[in-house]
Order: structure tokens, then C-alpha cells, then sequence
């Protein structure tokens, strides 16, 4: 009973207007948040992998496996190696969100919006550049494959793209468009093995890792030591080598027999810049799980790293790489985390207005109804004022009237319990000009 005599004495339209500018205020505020908010992450992301059995494919299938942990499905399309990879990336029309991608193939995509709106997650490994060819003795340099059979790999692979640039960078010229030079995979291996051709350039981004062993065991079959390691480095930006000491292949036939360097660039995860930041945290974090424990070409915790080549670290990654995952991500599922960063980022605005407006509605539901009885007050005031000159009956009697209408429209005042005694206060105050008019 008590709550609806209360409520009852509420003045629901000075309420209303009391509470309506801080509403607005707060409908603008979470617009304008809605507005810059990002989406929910999709649960469905593209890759541009390699070729079936290529290590690229390979680390694919991990990151599948990872994500779908996450909820999070990967599609993996399959492909002739870094260059397609990026070329699919870089095309506006293509299906690919991310992709790996090897450096040194950035001009091999035309300038433009594309190329510009491509970031990097992260470097993820080296892709060693293996120079395999026939010969009874080590070749010096590779100014020696001047007009050998060189097998350089399939159209769209990082390794055609390295190839030719260090055959260049040799004086070599480059191969004739031949049935051999685009060879690649299974069908490279049987064509060296066979004689058919006296080199090839293997890299992981187009062949498995077992034509690689095959190759590494064959008699005859040589492996190119980078003796001029320096000089590359200088002339080739995206470019590292690797250091291999006796025995790194295989320690009981002693593979390779002497210390060996290898050229090597990095790989990088590279996707489009729109990626939602929480895919990119994820990412990221399945990189980790898939790279960072230590191997035969790069220590623990080496990889992925935010190493600036020809592509930007992406903000979303260089903050990853940075802080690590937010809170909500470490410790809820990632369905849920993103659902609470979302809610988080449109209360924040919503308590910004709500927590001030809580402080100051009553104060304005105050004002407006104590402006109610002043204005009785200024009414009463004016009256008064007139009870002070000469008056005959009838300009009495008017003004008696007019006081009653001032006291009527007082006692219909809906005005809350808590400003009785100011309404009691008004009345006293109207029968005090009352009696003046007596």
C-alpha cells in the first residue's frame, strides 16, 4: 500500500522529462560504440595452403585441428605455393582470409590497394632453399648451372620465384619454358633420380618433407653449400641462412658429411587487414602451438615472432605479440570471451552516462518541482504587491478571487510526500495575503 501511495504521488511527467536527456544521451552513446563496434568473429576462416603433402599443407591441417578446438572451422585450399598464395590474398575477389607466404614475393603483386591492404601475423619459420644437382664434386658457386636442366618448380611457388632470383643474381640465365623447369614434388625427385634433369630447387611450399629425405639419401645426388652466405644476405633483404653442423639429417650416415649452410627466408602468416582482431589472436596463439617448440632449423620460442619484413606487423598482432590475450580470452571459452568483450565495450559508454545521470536525475526532479511552487510564490508576490495600493470593493473582491485561485491550483499540485512541508509552507504564506485582504 505504501509503495503505491508513493508511486501514486510521483509526477511521472516531471520524472520523464528529468530522465530524458540522460536517455538520449545514453542511446548516442551506445550508438555511436555500435557504430565503430567490430562484428562477432566469424566461425569460418579460408587458407591458402601448398600442395597436397607439402609442409604448408601439412601445417594447415594442424591449424585445423587447433581451431577447431575453438569452434572455429578452416577451410584449406589447396595451391601451387607461396606465390599463388599471395597472389590469391592480394586479389580482392579472392577466397582466401589468410595464407602462407614466403618472403621475397612481394613485387611479384602489382602495387595497389591490394597489396597495400595485406598484414602480417607473424614470421612462422625458415624455409631452407635445398639446390640439389648430379655431380661427382661440390660446385663452387651456381654461376655452374649455366646450361644444365634445372627443374625450378611449378608456376605459383616461392620456390620458382627464389630460384630464378638467385639464377639471376649467379648470371644464370633463366631456363627455357621446357617440360623439366616446372617440375615439382614426386615427379622432380624420379625426373633428378633418372638423369632426366641435373638440378632442382626444392622448398617446403611445394614439395613434402619425404622428397626432401629422398633426395638427401640418393647416390649421386648432391646438396649445394652456400659458401658466399654474407653476400646473399646483402644483396637479398628477406633473406637468412641456416647453419648445420655434421650428422643434422641423418647421424648414421653422417648427413651432411661437413658443416652446411642453406639459404633461407622466412615464412610469414599473411592475411587480409580486415581480419577480426579476436581470429587474430587466435591465430596467433595457434601459431604458438604449431611453431614454437624448437626443431632442427630454429630454437624454442624463435617462432612466430613479429619480425618486420616486406609486410606490416598488423596493430592486432603487434598488441598480441606485445600483452599477450586479453583476460576474458584466457580464461573463458573463445565462443563466450568474445560475447563478454562485446558486452564490456557497450557498457563502458552506457556507465559512462548512467553512473552521472543516477547522481543528477533527482536533483533535476527536485528543480522541477520546486520550480512548480515558485511559480506560485512569483503569482502570490505579484498579488501582494497589488494589496498595497488604494483598492476599492470590486478590485478587492478580484483579487480575493484570483487568491483563491491561487490556493486551488496549489492543492492540485501533484507533488511528491517529500515537498509537503514546502506546499504547507505556500499555503501559510497564502493565507497571510488573505488576511491582508480581509
Amino acid at each position: 500500500m505504501r509503495l503505491l501511495a508513493a508511486l501514486r504521488a510521483v509526477s511521472w511527467r516531471d520524472l520523464a522529462v528529468s530522465v530524458a536527456p540522460f536517455a538520449l544521451a545514453l542511446v548516442l552513446a551506445v550508438a555511436v560504440t555500435l557504430r565503430f563496434l567490430q562484428p562477432a568473429p566469424p566461425t569460418h576462416l579460408v587458407i591458402s595452403a601448398g600442395p597436397p603433402g607439402s609442409a604448408f599443407e601439412h601445417a594447415a591441417q594442424q591449424y585445423q585441428r587447433i581451431l577447431a578446438r575453438n569452434g572455429v572451422t578452416l577451410q584449406i585450399l589447396a595451391s601451387e605455393g607461396s606465390q599463388d598464395n599471395l597472389h590469391r590474398l592480394a586479389d580482392d575477389a579472392g577466397a582466401a582470409d589468410i595464407g602462407f607466404v614466403q618472403g621475397g614475393l612481394a613485387d611479384a603483386v602489382p602495387a595497389g590497394p591490394g597489396r597495400e591492404g595485406l598484414v602480417s601475423l607473424g614470421s612462422l619459420f625458415y624455409e631452407p632453399l635445398y639446390i640439389f644437382y648430379r655431380g661427382a664434386g661440390p660446385i663452387p658457386t651456381l654461376a655452374a648451372l649455366q646450361g644444365r636442366r634445372i627443374a625450378l618448380g611449378p608456376e605459383g611457388s616461392g620456390t620458382r620465384a627464389l630460384a630464378l632470383a638467385v639464377l639471376k643474381a649467379n648470371g644464370v640465365a633463366a631456363p627455357a619454358k621446357v617440360a623439366w623447369a616446372g617440375l615439382g614434388g614426386a615427379a622432380m625427385v624420379q625426373a633428378l633420380l633418372q638423369g632426366r634433369i641435373e638440378a632442382a630447387f626444392v622448398m617446403s611450399d611445394s614439395s613434402a618433407p619425404d622428397q626432401v629425405r629422398a633426395l638427401l639419401h640418393a647416390p649421386g645426388i648432391r646438396l649445394f653449400n652456400v659458401t658466399q652466405a654474407d653476400a646473399y644476405r646483402r644483396r637479398f633483404r628477406y633473406l637468412g641462412t641456416l647453419e648445420l653442423g655434421p650428422g643434422s639429417f641423418d647421424l648414421g650416415r653422417n648427413l651432411p658429411a661437413a658443416p652446411l649452410t642453406l639459404l633461407a627466408p622466412t615464412v610469414e602468416l599473411v592475411a587480409r587487414a580486415g581480419l577480426h582482431p579476436a581470429l587474430s589472436d587466435l591465430l596467433i596463439e595457434t601459431a604458438r602451438e604449431v611453431h614454437g617448440r624448437g626443431g632442427l632449423l630454429h630454437a624454442t620460442g624463435e617462432f612466430p615472432a613479429p619480425l618486420d619484413h616486406e609486410y606490416a606487423i598488423s596493430e592486432d598482432a603487434a598488441r598480441f605479440y606485445k600483452s599477450g590475450k586479453s583476460l576474458s580470452y584466457r580464461l573463458l571459452p573463445f565462443w563466450l570471451a568474445s560475447l563478454v568483450d562485446r558486452v564490456i565495450v557497450v557498457l563502458v559508454p552506457a556507465l559512462l552516462v548512467l553512473i552521472p545521470a543516477l547522481r543528477l536525475i533527482p536533483g533535476v526532479y527536485a528543480w522541477r518541482i520546486r520550480r512548480r511552487i515558485h511559480r506560485r510564490y512569483a503569482e502570490l508576490m505579484a498579488l501582494e504587491r497589488r494589496t498595497l495600493q488604494p483598492l476599492d470593493d470590486a478590485q478587492r473582491q478580484g483579487l480575493r478571487e484570483r487568491l483563491e485561485e491561487i490556493d486551488k491550483s496549489v492543492i492540485d499540485l501533484k507533488i511528491p510526500a517529500a515537498f509537503a512541508d514546502q506546499v504547507y509552507v505556500l499555503r501559510e504564506h497564502i493565507g497571510f495575503v488573505r488576511a491582508r485582504l480581509q
